[in-house]
């Protein structure tokens, strides 16, 4: 396995096939680990292709098992992110962490992509309309 982050909260392996490891450590891991499996199931029910899919989770170790999005992103201007986290919004998701270090490119389909989700909110269908509103977000029919 490839390690690509290991930090204070969290450890991230990629294994020889492409599934992405995640360790949660750190304050309030277990609560960041149950959020973040919490909001990648909601985005695979509701749809959303541009994130990972959870492959399976652990909460006696606090480890995720997902699927991976492609490589991480070096440079893009604030209004693409800002873009780019916006499509979240029609699937009734805020990131809360919207930085370029959360974006990846997947060559395979010329796609930028979406990751940790530890500190995401899933919105209210009220609160995501009135956030798509003042950002412009596309349905997710149009994407």
């Amino acid at each position: 396995m490839h390690e690509v982050k290991d930090t204070q909260r969290a450890k991230v392996r990629i294994s020889y096939e492409g599934k992405v490891y995640k360790t949660f450590r750190g304050p309030k891991a277990e609560e960041r680990f149950e959020n973040e499996v919490r909001v990648l199931k909601h985005l695979e029910e509701a749809g959303c292709t541009f994130v990972p899919k959870l492959l399976s989770s652990d909460p006696d170790t606090l480890t995720m098992v997902t699927t991976n999005c492609g490589q991480r992103v070096e440079h893009l201007d604030d209004a693409r992110c800002k873009e780019i986290f916006a499509e979240l919004i029609p699937y009734r998701v805020r990131h809360d962490d919207a930085e370029m270090r959360n974006i990846t490119y997947r060559q395979r389909d010329g796609r930028f992509c979406i990751i940790d989700f530890e500190f995401a909110t899933i919105l209210t269908e009220e609160e995501a309309a009135a956030a798509g509103a003042g950002a412009g977000a596309p349905s997710p029919s149009a994407m």
